[in-house]
């Protein structure tokens, strides 16, 4: 009875073995979702943007030639082609 009673004295706790290692794991279970669902949106995000890119850049290169066309030749003036320049380069 001697040797029994110091093995019984170490018994586990109530969680089993090892629980009172375990209260750390607390604030990453209640990150883990918050992860998985940002994942999730930015997967969606990033391929909704790859699906649909925009206008490509040449395009928007090829609106502004023809631009500075057009004020070269003075069919427009400085204001009308910096404020369009703004709104091409904005897109």
């Amino acid at each position: 009875m001697t040797l029994v009673a110091p093995a019984l004295a170490q018994t586990p706790g109530p969680g089993g073995p090892g629980y009172e290692w375990m209260w750390w794991w607390g604030p990453w279970h209640m990150l883990m979702p918050l992860v998985f669902f940002g994942l999730i949106v930015f997967g969606i995000v990033a391929l909704v943007r790859y699906l649909w890119p925009g206008p490509a850049p040449a395009e928007r290169r090829r609106a502004l030639d023809v631009l500075d066309e057009r004020y070269a030749r003075g069919e427009i003036d400085r204001e009308e082609y910096l404020k369009r320049r703004d709104d091409l380069g904005s897109r």
